[in-house]
């Protein structure tokens, strides 16, 4: 009979290529993914990794368990919701995971709430950007996913995936006080495209949605610094060193040294929460989409879409 925890462990293997990447994911340590690689070796009576120089790869054996544990697990998800919603009580433990600036400016206000309404769900919150959400979800490390995607630039969900729209985010124009077009209460696209730029990194959506931007108006981005954190970006920006997109959501306070300035056509941000399709029925998914729902309509949260 194979364990269904120690398929768990393999899959986190192959998802991560590493064992010690695996126990981070599960947050157990290197020895105890070790002992279940080796039980579950046992149990099917064959290799199931292999050394590859410096690290290991899968064996064919373990390739094809993988595939198996992919749809075992997505079973074990529509289990479990299946007996939530037959007991139809909010309880349990629910892993969410969210961008850095809905972590600060949305999910707080929804904690709260969930707490206050359904005292028996533990909600964790991960602070992930999508490149690592999205496949923890897909996997089910995650129960669900607060990302965004920018207008023109849909983000990718895999297959078997529901969603549902939070709110839009306009982004401004960060420019140092001293700079030409930091008292205009308005600055079209095509005037700002060849400014120096504080960009997020390559590689992550808002990076790449920026480069792309920027290049659908024809000028080459002139990227100066990179930085993840907006206070980052808006220390950088007070001490004249160029200009950043700055979303509305989560922004915190400005400082001294640094104007904000509205961009037409408008720079939008889509905010939405994602989960399994097989964990859909779970009472808790649907008290927390409803909680984040309430939590983007939250006068504090709405700010983010309104304010200047």
């Amino acid at each position: 009979m194979l364990s269904v925890d120690r398929m768990r462990v393999l899959h986190a293997i192959a998802a991560n290529g590493s064992l010690t990447g695996a126990a981070e994911e599960l947050r157990v340590t290197n020895s105890a993914v070790s002992q279940q690689l080796s039980k579950l070796e046992r149990e099917v009576g064959q290799p199931l990794v292999e050394r590859n120089g410096r690290g290991i790869r899968l064996t064919e054996a373990a390739e094809v368990l993988v595939e198996h544990t992919g749809q075992i697990l997505s079973l074990v998800r529509q289990a479990e919701a299946d007996l939530e919603a037959h007991r139809d009580a909010v309880i349990g433990h629910l892993r969410l995971a969210s961008i850095a600036t809905a972590a600060r400016g949305l999910v707080p206000h929804a904690l709260v709430s969930l707490k206050e309404c359904h005292p028996r769900l533990a909600v964790e919150l991960v602070e992930q950007e999508p490149d690592d959400s999205i496949p923890a979800v897909s996997r089910g490390d995650a129960d669900m996913a607060v990302v965004v995607d920018w207008t023109g630039a849909p983000l990718p969900l895999p297959r078997g995936m529901e969603r549902t729209p939070l709110m839009e985010d306009i982004a401004d124009l960060a420019l140092p006080s001293g700079h030409p077009l930091a008292h205009r209460g308005l600055v079209a696209l095509d005037e700002v495209v060849d400014l120096p730029w504080i960009s997020w990194p390559r590689g992550g959506a808002c990076g790449e949605w920026l480069h792309r931007m920027i290049s659908e108006q024809g000028s080459e981005p002139r990227i100066v610094h990179t930085a993840e954190e907006h206070q980052t970006k808006l220390a950088l920006v007070a001490a004249g060193l160029g200009a950043a997109v700055m979303p509305r959501l989560g922004r915190g306070p400005v400082p001294e040294g640094v104007r904000l300035v509205q961009v037409q056509p408008a720079l939008v941000r889509q905010v939405y929460v994602f989960w399994n399709a097989d964990a859909a029925r779970r009472p808790a998914i649907s008290a927390t989409v409803r909680a984040l729902r309430e939590a983007a309509m939250n006068p504090e949260a709405a700010t983010a879409s309104v304010r200047a």
